[in-house]
């Protein structure tokens, strides 16, 4: 059988697939971090491997992975830009994800874009995708087909196939909304076909709530603030912070939230126009629990499905998606009939 996976390099979390049964798909992510350096320096000091991987490129090696933190210094990379895509850390981070697939050859690779790069960015990241890359520690993984996709696109048919209504949504509208790190992301499409003029992205994700709750936070403890990943995993779980050993409740600073969500969501609306013809309305991405009040008081006459491990929506649909394009084209030779 031919193997499909399926990863989507997002400007928070890096996530994949890493195993494919029919409709039984497992998923991983590390952190979308790239920390330079002149040569593999995964092996700790006291000699325990850290879950991490050197993936060379060029005359450096980028070290990636689930415990990417443990190879920080007091810089954190930001990668938040137009350029991403074309950069040194995006190719280590899909090398890495690759390197956990644990598959050598990969005859279809889903990968994904924010809608508003996806016209311009379509060609040039399948061409990337394809070939055969070191994923370190001498390893190689020959992917032979590459397809890209609109983000949201993987929640739209993740959406259809966990709610069984794959040939009804065909006759369908829907609006997909895709909160991720950097952008906030919609897509209206015409059963899985995306209507370009009404779809879009802004650079209003939950960087930017977190971003603000830092600055303010230092205003108020009178020196800076950096610990953006605290700030997210409080969000997450309601609990407050811990600064300088004390709680520091954020409950005061939630009107920072609703105002980055407002700007994105009135931004969608603009670009959506008619609201009356939606079928389905369905919230995907990690973010999606901080704008998803501001959103329902957007649309209070449709009812928004939050997709539940909101987190893996994109890469789940990519993996079903190229499962699909396989199977029903018949256009990949599996790696078995190649080596016969």
């Amino acid at each position: 059988m031919p193997v499909v996976r399926a990863l989507d390099v997002g400007f928070g979390n890096t996530k994949f697939v890493t195993a494919a049964d029919g409709s039984t798909i497992e998923c991983s992510h590390f952190p979308s971090l790239a920390y330079p350096g002149v040569g593999d320096q995964t092996q700790e000091l006291m000699g325990g491997r850290r879950k991490t991987v050197a993936i060379p490129i060029g005359d450096l090696f980028y070290e990636v992975g689930p415990e990417v933190q443990l190879a920080a210094d007091t810089f954190r990379p930001n990668n938040l830009n137009d350029r991403y895509v074309d950069s040194p850390e995006y190719l280590a981070l899909m090398r890495g994800a690759l390197h956990f697939m644990r598959v050598p050859i990969i005859d279809l690779l889903v990968v994904g874009l924010p809608v508003a790069a996806f016209r311009t960015h379509k060609a040039a990241l399948e061409k990337l995708a394809m070939g055969v890359h070191p994923v370190g520690r001498g390893k190689t993984v020959e992917v032979r087909r590459a397809l890209a996709v609109a983000q949201p696109q993987g929640a739209l048919v993740h959406f259809a196939a966990s709610s069984n209504k794959l040939d009804k949504l065909n006759r369908e509208t829907s609006l997909v909304i895709d909160v991720g790190a950097r952008t906030f992301d919609w897509l209206v499409a015409r059963g899985t076909r995306l209507v370009t003029k009404r779809s879009h992205s802004v650079n209003r994700g939950t960087f930017d709530v977190v971003q603000k709750i830092a600055s303010e936070i230092s205003l108020d403890i009178r020196s800076e603030y950096r610990d953006l990943d605290a700030v997210d995993a409080a969000l997450r779980s309601g609990k407050p912070l811990t600064i300088f050993q004390t709680p520091y409740p954020l409950d005061k600073l939630k009107p920072i939230v609703q105002g980055v969500a407002h700007q994105a969501v009135q931004a969608m609306l603009q670009s959506v126009g008619d609201l009356h013809s939606l079928d389905n309305v369905i919230l995907a991405g990690g973010g999606g629990h901080l704008f998803r009040k501001v959103i329902r008081e957007a649309l209070p006459q449709l009812k928004v499905k939050e997709l539940s491990d909101a987190i893996y929506a994109n890469v789940r649909g990519f993996q079903l998606a190229g499962q699909d394009a396989v199977n029903v084209a018949g256009a990949v030779t599996s790696a078995e009939e190649h080596a016969a």
